[in-house]
């Protein structure tokens, strides 16, 4: 409706406006006669709420125009509104200059902007951005959830904002039900300065309450404006005690240089050594993230060097203040087009650096390749991917930070794992290829892999077969070097019979290519040339049979087998195994044709596989499995046999089966998953040998009850090794994490890690917990006894502080670090 029309017109009050009828008012801006017919308008595109920059919606009890100016009025319970270029207004009384674009708002005003952020007063003057002028009785909650309140507020300029007598709360202020409550956290201020282009908030006399108790004062504080992803101040702290360090109390500092790169500076001071300085660098490309992080330190090494107990370190030296230090960088690069590529660059100066100064999450997964716990790897590789294309080219090293042997007495003296035994990996090479369309009716897939691998240092088991282990001292011993080129061909094809039998025949061709050089004094130190080839074809076979209740649950029963036939395999023990030394039967990998993890083991003969699946579903959310799987095959393979891990060279070597497939039958599989409800969920899985003993077993249950209460059990055994050394790989543990709250916000925290093995507990925290979806402290005490600690076992308090809202260092929305 255009609003040409007597001026102080009332519309009658019972005549609400609305769109489509006389809501939707175009007020064009006021333009010279002379203008409007000497120049073509350009064509205005309508916002995303319909309408376009010069236009105002109105739905109110009354409306008046007095010239350029609309009035719209309601009532206490039935507020006018106005909505203009993507504000919405709602008050008792608004009026509006469609001139200038100036509004005013009173009585319960409220003022919503198009990134959702919402502004009340008891009165409100808008400029022309439709932004609060002047404000009485002022509150504004922000998108994140923020609430900033005061008792008048004025815009000084374009980008400054002034607030008085000031309440800021990143904390819901009402409860589930509505209802008014007290904030967690909050500042309040005498005045407050919101700096559009600092994209920041200064407070003057400021004090910070927990619970509407101030536990802290400044004369002086600013935090990022809420609305700010990143910006550069004070990260939250984290503080902790430990025997060797004393307290400890790291105080992170982000410097955002630029949209797309940032610092953090994050030294750690402790009591009773050297401070830590921690630097993290990140920059993003348009293609790629590099990410680097180091640490320094000059101090001495400390731990536990006590042997026999009188209090006094037993070294033979005395212990001097060294450079320590550590760095691990990693880059990921992902430019249009198929290849990818991406690098890994870690290193530490000292084995226990770590664990001395609990640098946080130093075994991370960021490139192709990963050194598992406690290894840290440097690598570099490139990846080439199309739908029916793979390759991928790499080269590694490695750095072991595990203990060897660890000394119970002493934890100081353990002997960490030599890096010279590990390899030097350059390159390694993986391809896949698959032709458009079947061949033969069915699926074609061509595999091809390259590896070269370097070792200083001998190493015997599991590296070299029995026959190829030197007796004797092997100190000065070359390690193996070995190169390996290995194709494979695999054909598939797919049959439905008209009962429902899935019929799958396949063909399986490998060749392998060796080349290894410095081989033990056994075999003369000799370089060699090994080939080898293996030719299978076999059948797959399932019958998926499904069973529906009248209570609407669903029974799935799915038997299969497999029948594959190959020549013998074989397994040259001049090949080391440096590829297949672990492997985990499971429901998928039982009925692989290749069921060790690299190329170095395979299987031939001829083999029989069958295991039958169960699943019951009674609603979405909720169902139960289990698994049972075993496998033949027509005669024992004692290439597959491992010699037992002892320190001692000179015993006498023993084998066992690692692997459960060494024998004529295999290790039965059992394996099962329930979740029973959307907050209870479990899995398990187990290998069993054929006179019943478990070989390895693990299990796991998640439970979720009430809002926030959550608890997880864990249990892992491996029993694969049937005699015990030094060096026995056996284990059992059990690891439980939990959390109850007792009394409205407060709880308590639990985790424990329990070696079964070894009959103690490795690491347990207790801690007292409050957590309001606002900010989370948790303060507690904890007890590490891992082996691997210098210092031997290790008690102290810690303090963990998790806030929300007052800025981030992640980039984008893809992270927030506190």
């Amino acid at each position: 409706m255009d609003f040409r029309m007597p001026r102080a017109r009332r519309v009658p009050s019972k005549s609400r406006l609305l769109a489509g009828a006389a809501g939707l008012v175009f007020a064009p801006w006021l333009m010279a006669g002379a203008a409007l017919a000497q120049s073509v308008p350009s064509p205005v595109v309508p916002g995303p709420d319909g309408l376009t920059p010069d236009a105002l919606y109105v739905d109110a009890g009354s409306v008046t125009r007095e010239g350029d100016v609309v009035t719209v009025e309601g009532t206490p319970e039935a507020r006018a509104l106005a909505r203009a270029r993507g504000h919405v207004i709602r008050a008792e009384r608004v009026t509006y200059d469609l001139a200038q674009g100036l509004a005013t708002a009173s009585g319960r005003a409220e003022v919503i902007d198009p990134e959702g952020s919402v502004a009340y007063a008891s009165l409100l003057e808008l400029d022309s951005d439709l932004r609060a002028g002047v404000a009485v009785d002022f509150a504004t909650r922000f998108s994140n959830g923020a609430s900033l309140m005061a008792a008048t507020a004025v815009r000084r300029s374009d980008t400054v904002s002034e607030l008085n007598y000031v309440i800021f709360t990143p904390c819901p202020i009402c409860d589930e039900e509505g209802n008014p409550k007290e904030p967690s956290l909050s500042i309040q201020a005498e005045r407050v300065v919101q700096d559009e282009a600092l994209r920041a908030v200064l407070y003057r006399n400021a004090v910070f309450k927990l619970g509407g108790v101030p536990v802290l004062y400044l004369p002086v504080f600013a935090h990022p404006d809420p609305t700010v992803e990143r910006a550069s101040g004070l990260l939250v702290p984290s503080i902790n005690y430990d025997e060797d360090r004393g307290i400890s109390v790291e105080v992170p500092y982000l410097f955002v240089v630029s949209p797309s790169e940032d610092w953090m500076v994050s030294p750690q001071i402790n009591t009773e050594v050297a401070p830590l300085l921690n630097v993290q660098w990140r920059r993003r490309f348009a293609d790629g993230t590099i990410v680097a992080r180091g640490g320094y330190t000059y101090e001495r090494t400390f731990g536990d060097f006590d042997i026999d107990g009188d209090g006094i370190d037993d070294v033979m030296t005395p212990l001097e203040r060294e450079h320590r230090s550590y760095f691990l960088a990693h880059g990921q690069f992902d430019p249009a087009g198929p290849w990818r590529w991406g690098f890994t660059a870690e290193r530490v100066s000292e084995k226990a650096l770590f664990d001395l100064y609990d640098v946080s999450d130093p075994y991370q997964d960021n490139g192709l390749y990963y050194g598992d716990q406690r290894r840290l790897i440097s690598q570099i590789y490139g990846e080439y991917q199309t739908p029916r294309t793979y390759l991928s080219v790499a080269a590694f090293t490695l750095q072991s930070l595990r203990v060897a042997v660890a000394n119970e007495d002493a934890p100081g003296l353990n002997i960490f794992e030599d890096d010279d035994t590990l390899p030097v990996v350059a390159p390694l090479v993986e391809a896949r290829w698959e032709p458009e369309g079947p061949v033969f009716g069915g699926r074609l897939r061509l595999r091809g892999s390259a590896v070269a691998l370097f070792r200083e240092d001998y190493v015997g088991a599991p590296i070299l077969r029995p026959e190829l282990i030197a007796a004797g001292p092997t100190v000065g011993l070359p390690g193996v070097d070995s190169r390996r080129v290995t194709g494979q061909l695999d054909w598939r094809r797919t049959f439905f019979s008209a009962s429902g039998v899935r019929w799958e025949p396949f063909v399986d061709l490998r060749a392998d290519l060796y080349s290894l050089a410095d081989l033990p004094p056994a075999l003369g130190g000799e370089s060699e040339t090994l080939t080898r080839s293996r030719v299978s074809a076999g059948l797959d076979v399932s019958y998926p049979l499904v069973r529906r209740f009248s209570s609407g649950a669903d029974l799935i029963l799915e038997p299969m087998a497999q029948l594959s036939i190959s020549n013998k395999a074989d397994l040259d023990p001049r090949i080391p195994i440096e590829d297949s030394q672990t492997i985990e039967l499971d429901e998928t990998s039982l009925f692989r044709m290749d069921r060790f993890p690299g190329q170095d083991l395979y299987e031939g003969g001829i083999r029989f596989t069958a295991g039958t699946r169960a699943t019951l579903r009674w609603s979405d959310s909720r169902h139960a499995s289990l698994f049972l799987g075993r496998s033949w095959r027509d005669e024992e393979e004692p290439g597959l046999l491992a010699v037992v891990p002892n320190p001692n060279p000179l015993a006498p070597i023993q084998l066992y089966d690692p692997s459960g497939l060494a024998a004529q039958t295999s290790d039965w599989v059992v394996q099962g998953e329930f979740a029973p409800s959307d907050r209870v969920r479990g899995w398990a899985h187990a290998t069993v040998d054929g006179s019943g003993d478990v070989r390895r077993a693990e299990a796991a249950v998640d439970a979720r009850w009430g809002r926030r209460n959550l608890a997880s059990v864990s249990y892992i055994i491996d029993r694969s090794n049937p005699v015990s050394t030094d060096l026995n790989r056996n284990y059992e543990f059990v690891q439980l994490t939990g959390q109850q709250f007792v009394v409205g916000n407060w709880g308590i925290a639990v985790t424990g890690v329990a070696d079964l093995e070894r009959d103690i507990i490795t690491r347990s925290e207790v801690g007292l917990l409050f957590d309001d979806d606002c900010f989370r402290v948790e303060i507690g005490f904890r007890r590490d006894n891992t082996r691997v600690r210098p210092s031997g076992p290790s008690e102290g308090v810690y303090i963990r502080l998790n806030l929300a809202t007052f800025g981030g260092s992640g980039y984008g929305r893809s992270e927030r670090r506190w």
